[in-house]
């Protein structure tokens, strides 16, 4: 059985203005569906507080594609969107994978989340796969290994851009761009165009520019993971 933790989002509105955000709800169910007919996999979701996780609303209505939509009215799915763990009820040492989901919130709770920098560093070091997709890439900024080196110190990484950020008009309200502090942390930062799906690997690490990367990341996960 491989086990992987998936996390989101707690922050369900803007620091910086009166405005919902939270899980980009797609990019945790593309990922999710690439493993749920898998009686060899068990995913668990967990957040930074726990409980309850909310959707940004642009992620629904319109934005729900057939897949998740499906998620979306499953009321068993809903209901653990609703009662995710804490991390501290989790233990890294179980986990093959954990993946990092988007939505702007992302931005303000994972970034400087000691406790899932501590989970993201165990199960790496223990051989595992850390992945995260679009703004969910922040929780990696900080992730430092036992070696004292940041994990994606040096390594090809992507995430939401620059020039993304510009078209979402959430540039000035956003506590910092992602795809600047990624290159500031001396990871070798690449990119697609613009709301294209695009994913890199560089060997345990796997990270998606955009929502549209979700279903990548997963399909890169699982070749890892020999799934």
């Amino acid at each position: 059985m491989k086990k992987i933790l998936v996390v989101l989002t707690n922050v369900d509105k803007y620091a910086t203005k009166d405005e919902p955000t939270g899980l980009w709800l797609s990019e945790a169910t593309h990922f999710i569906e690439e493993f749920d007919h898998n009686d060899n996999v068990q995913i668990d979701l967990v957040s930074p507080k726990g409980g309850n996780v909310p959707l940004d609303p642009k992620s629904l209505g319109d934005s729900l594609d057939e897949s998740t939509k499906a998620y979306f009215e499953n009321e068993t799915f809903m209901n653990q969107l609703k009662n995710t763990l804490k991390p501290s009820e989790v233990n890294a040492s179980d986990y093959d994978a954990i993946y990092f989901t988007g939505g702007h919130g992302t931005m303000w709770d994972f970034p400087d989340n000691a406790e899932l920098q501590e989970l993201s560093r165990e199960i790496y070091e223990k051989g595992g796969v850390v992945s995260g997709v679009c703004h969910g890439v922040t929780a990696l900024l900080n992730v430092k290994l036992s070696n004292g080196l940041l994990l994606i110190n040096d390594k090809t990484v992507s995430g939401f851009t620059n020039e993304e950020e510009t078209l979402a008009q959430q540039t000035e309200y956003v506590p910092f761009l992602l795809e600047d502090a990624l290159r500031e942390r001396a990871a070798q930062y690449d990119k697609a165009a613009a709301f294209s799906s695009y994913v890199t690997t560089d060997g345990r690490v796997v990270t998606g520019q955009n929502p549209q990367s979700s279903k990548a990341v997963a399909e890169s996960v699982k070749k890892l993971l020999d799934l």
